[in-house]
């Protein structure tokens, strides 16, 4: 009679600590929150430059582009568990049996929906010009000028930047370079702003040149006013959309929308030469100066036949591998502005963010 007591005090030990696992997983839903969050927020960023990338190249050869919004993010946990117990005594010992069960589940089943970019939504988004109100605050925020005209802007006052798509290509006009290079000059000392005013109950957006702080600045900005026509003695110049100002008091900003951005951007991407010989795409296109030296791409956009192993972002297309290389930081940091940038075209009503449901129980 001993000897079964202890046995059976052994087994309730034992039970209770089978169970004690499957107490403990009612917390579980709190621990998931940062885990997710984080994976969920990588994938969505890499996913997001492996498109921008994939429909640059595509682009590149003529092919249409195809962007997808990821509109939903769901992510579901179940974890159940279930154990039997059984035990029977008896006086005589040779009669006592005991019985142990347990089982256990895990299922994760992940739901994202994706809404392809189409119609009102895609005219709205790749085809509507960037406002020249959200370039000059760009500027404002401590973008260099000159990166952001020459991504943005297709004419200022009748100077015009290099366009590098197909159907309509051209090389910017002398004074294009010129003129970014001084406007460069008088950001970096301070004595460029912005300035919004109500006329007529409408927001316009005002470049003001601060005079008379040092008289090389001075110099830069009167040549800048030659470069672009303005009242020599004016300080301050309206900024409105459109490529012939009214006045010299007026700057006439012509800018690009986003899909004219990556037509553009794609045409100094390398392709393989037995690709331009078999006619599949143009030849990369080469930008000089008017002293004749060539001017560097903004983003250098590689290709090899084999995957790059240290890429900070990489497509395969046509059996060739698109790719920046990751110790390309100037090209890391214009391309993911160029991302950023993509946020900036959005007009009328906005569609709903992605929206990360994690259930679990």
């Amino acid at each position: 009679m001993m000897i079964t007591e202890k046995k059976n005090i052994r087994f309730f030990t034992l039970m209770l600590i089978v169970c004690l696992p499957f107490t403990g997983c009612a917390g579980i839903g709190p621990g998931t929150v940062s885990r997710d969050r984080s994976d969920y927020m990588v994938a969505i960023s890499d996913s997001w430059k492996h498109q921008m990338l994939f429909n640059m190249v595509k682009i590149r050869y003529g092919d249409a582009p195809v962007f997808l919004d990821v509109s939903s993010v769901i992510s579901q946990y179940q974890i159940a568990g279930l154990i039997n117990l059984g035990a029977t005594i008896n006086n005589s010992p040779w009669n006592t049996s005991q019985s142990l069960g347990a089982t256990g589940q895990y299922v994760d089943r992940p739901t994202i929906t994706y809404t392809p970019i189409l119609g009102d939504k895609f005219a709205r988004s790749l085809m509507s010009p960037v406002p020249p109100s959200a370039i000059l605050s760009l500027v404002q925020a401590g973008y260099p000028v000159d990166l952001v005209f020459r991504i943005l802007v297709q004419e200022i006052n009748g100077v015009r930047n290099r366009f590098g798509g197909e159907g309509r290509a051209q090389t910017a006009d002398p004074e294009f370079y010129r003129l970014l290079h001084r406007m460069r000059k008088i950001q970096s000392s301070g004595a460029i702003g912005l300035r919004v005013n109500k006329i007529d109950k409408q927001e316009a957006a005002l470049m003001v040149f601060r005079g008379k702080r040092d008289p090389a600045v001075d110099a830069l900005t009167e040549e800048v006013r030659k470069i672009l026509g303005l009242d020599l003695q004016a300080t301050e110049f309206n900024v409105v959309y459109g490529a012939i100002p009214r006045n010299d008091k007026e700057i006439a900003v012509l800018t690009r929308s986003f899909l004219e951005v990556i037509v553009d951007l794609s045409a100094d991407i390398e392709v393989p030469a037995a690709h331009v010989e078999e006619k599949r795409v143009s030849p990369s296109h080469t930008e000089r100066t008017e002293g004749g030296e060539k001017i560097k791409p903004l983003i250098h956009i590689r290709s090899s036949s084999e995957k790059p192993g240290d890429a900070f972002v990489v497509v395969p297309y046509r059996n060739t591998y698109f790719w920046i290389d990751d110790r390309d930081l100037m090209s890391k940091k214009i391309f993911s502005f160029l991302m950023f940038v993509f946020t900036l075209v959005e007009t009328g009503e906005k569609g709903t963010t992605p929206i990360v449901t994690v259930p679990t129980g």
